[in-house]
């Protein structure tokens, strides 16, 4: 019983912190070797990826990552609930702050994402708010994200900062194909729309 408490005001915790984020930098330049999808297995798809993916945790090798790409593949194939459960074992097994762990956070947040479950989706990101750097994704990510969930204000003002770090790509929506290849073209149509009140009321730095 007091587990299970501790684990909820834990979980409350998360997302209380999580609901506020700090105000964006001036600049994003870092490149982040976390905001990759992980992937273990490549080449094959469906059963033959799972299976590669089991023997791949139960040989020991990669289990972390392993069981990282089998949650994505699960919630893919719609299984959300073993995918989330794949997810929250393979971050036990991390160190918070890790490259791993912020790797699992960064991938987990996109599933999430693309479940329509944008707030869950926030909450992962920006675990990742305070990490390593200034990392370029962190400004676009954020901005669909907070505008996702009615947080228009600071969305425009996280788009601000890429439009700082790289004014020459980011004041032009039609860059976002080249800038965003993983992205959805539903995607990049809400982080235009992020764009447009950027252009209609350009926040000032600082």
């Amino acid at each position: 019983m007091k587990t299970g408490l501790a684990i909820a005001l834990a979980l409350m915790a998360f997302a209380v912190r999580a609901q506020t984020l700090p105000k964006p930098k001036e600049f994003y330049f870092d490149q982040d070797r976390a905001a990759v999808p992980i992937v273990v297995v490549e080449g094959v798809q469906g059963d033959a990826l799972v299976d590669q993916l089991v023997k791949a945790r139960e040989r020991g090798r990669k289990v972390i990552e392993a069981t990282a790409q089998l949650a994505h593949v699960a919630i893919s194939d719609g299984r959300v609930d073993l995918g989330k459960q794949l997810y929250d074992q393979a971050l036990a097994s991390t160190q918070a702050g890790g490259t791993t762990w912020r790797s699992i956070n960064w991938n987990y947040g996109w599933d999430l994402y693309r479940l329509g479950e944008y707030q869950p989706a926030l909450q992962r990101w920006s675990t990742l708010v305070s990490g390593v750097g200034a990392p370029s994704w962190l400004p676009p990510t954020l901005a669909v994200g907070l505008w996702s969930v009615d947080r228009k204000t600071e969305a425009v003002e996280w788009y601000a900062a890429a439009v700082r770090t790289e004014p020459t790509q980011w004041t032009n929506p039609a860059n976002f194909a080249q800038l965003l290849p993983t992205w959805t073209e539903a995607e990049r149509d809400t982080l235009a729309e992020v764009h447009q009140a950027w252009v209609a009321n350009p926040p000032s730095w600082p």
